[in-house]
């Protein structure tokens, strides 16, 4: 019973987790139709990409307040809803609904991606961050699925609000599998736990370590996502050679997502790893925007091997780093919280330097040495220790393996 429950788990983890891009990365290949047909000007397009990575950081921490009242089960259910509503709403001809379709799409893809990396915790927890890697390789796969079939989905139904409300349908797909098969709470009847508090968290620096760590990150693979494209336009590449440099670094995001965590378990903490990835990012970075152009396609296999696992180790922190799933799912909240809202500035600051005249090469240094400033926070938090309140406060142990 016990390993039925653990697979059926799994693949529902896998089916929520391909929900939690689409929503963002659907609408990339779509900007230049929307900015024609729906007169949206390239301040209006910026907002629109913007909006769902915003409000996936400010509704994330709300999501353990969330669960602890209506149960981490049932407060996916709601996240799932609120998607499918957002982008069916994103769709309809009527003003100002694509912009709030988007921010109600992001708001519960900030309460569903903070509430998944606990209940991993909760359910399996000797091998969450392995699974955190999987989970991880559904949102790369969630995010690849909407930026290819975007715009062929347009063609075969015609418009491009039917073919951004068409992802509604496999949001509802995972609504219905989840409602009917979602695991319910194990806990016996045991005394409460001790009530850490988020403010408690706050004041650990573990807790801003891994968030400031989060959030670097996460504003690397929106600026990319974002940008990338155009950078390498504006490098000299033709707009079919940019599409296919970026489709393959998004593949090559699924198997470094999946193999991060097991590499991770190689050393005595993460920090090898975590540096790795960083550093393969980097790399990454400099041979698409700063090397001769010949490097393109080991540019682009490094920087998704680098995002891929960067990302997945991030998610692999909040379990890692705390001693039990309510902690986790605080921890979770928080950093994503946090992370995303920083995420969210990057962007948008790119395309401030891009409007202000700054060059390719500024640019790609600028991103750098964000890299390497994001090495120093990956040091502090991948150190093998983790959040506990059995003691009736939180404190930071240290531990000889975390796994």
């Amino acid at each position: 019973m016990s390993s039925r429950r653990s697979i059926t788990f799994i693949l529902l983890m896998v089916v929520v987790g391909l929900n939690l891009r689409p929503a963002m990365s659907s609408v990339a290949p779509l900007l230049t139709r929307l900015q024609e047909s729906a007169g949206l000007s390239a301040t209006a397009a910026g907002l629109l990409t913007t909006l769902p990575v915003l409000f996936l950081g400010l509704s994330a921490p709300l999501a353990p307040a969330l669960a602890k009242r209506i149960g981490s089960e049932r407060a996916l259910s709601a996240a799932l809803i609120l998607l499918a509503a957002g982008l069916i709403l994103r769709g309809l001809p009527l003003p100002g609904v694509l912009f709030v379709g988007s921010a109600m799409a992001g708001g519960a893809i900030g309460i569903g991606g903070t509430l998944l990396p606990a209940l991993v915790k909760r359910e399996l927890p000797q091998s969450a961050d392995l699974l955190t890697g999987l989970y991880t390789m559904a949102l790369c796969l969630g995010g690849a699925l909407g930026a290819g079939f975007s715009v062929p989905l347009t063609q075969l139904l015609g418009s491009w609000q039917a073919s951004l409300m068409s992802w509604a349908l496999l949001a509802l797909f995972a609504l219905v599998l989840w409602h009917f098969q979602m695991p319910r709470s194990l806990q016996s009847n045991t005394p409460n736990p001790p009530k850490s508090g988020l403010l408690r968290l706050l004041k650990q620096p573990l807790t801003w370590h891994v968030m400031l760590f989060m959030g670097i990150q996460s504003s690397m693979a929106y600026i990319v996502f974002g940008w990338l494209p155009t950078l390498l336009v504006a490098r000299g590449y033709n707009e079919a050679d940019a599409g296919w440099t970026m489709a393959v670094s998004i593949m090559c995001q699924l198997a470094s997502a999946l193999g991060a965590p097991w590499l991770a378990r190689l050393g005595r903490d993460q920090r090898p790893a975590l540096l790795l990835v960083l550093f393969s990012t980097a790399a990454g970075l400099w041979m698409l925007l700063i090397a001769p152009l010949i490097w393109k396609w080991p540019g682009a296999a490094l920087l998704g091997i680098g995002q891929g696992g960067s990302f997945s180790l991030a998610l692999s922190l909040l379990v890692l780093r705390t001693a039990n799933s309510r902690l986790a799912g605080q921890l979770s909240g928080l950093v994503q919280g946090g992370g995303y809202t920083l995420a969210a500035l990057g962007p948008f600051g790119v395309g401030v330097m891009l409007q202000s005249g700054a060059n390719i090469s500024h640019i790609a240094w600028l991103l750098i040495t964000l890299l390497t400033v994001c090495c120093g926070f990956a040091l502090l938090a991948g150190r093998n220790q983790r959040l506990d309140d059995q003691s009736g406060g939180l404190l930071v142990e240290r531990i000889t393996r975390s796994y």
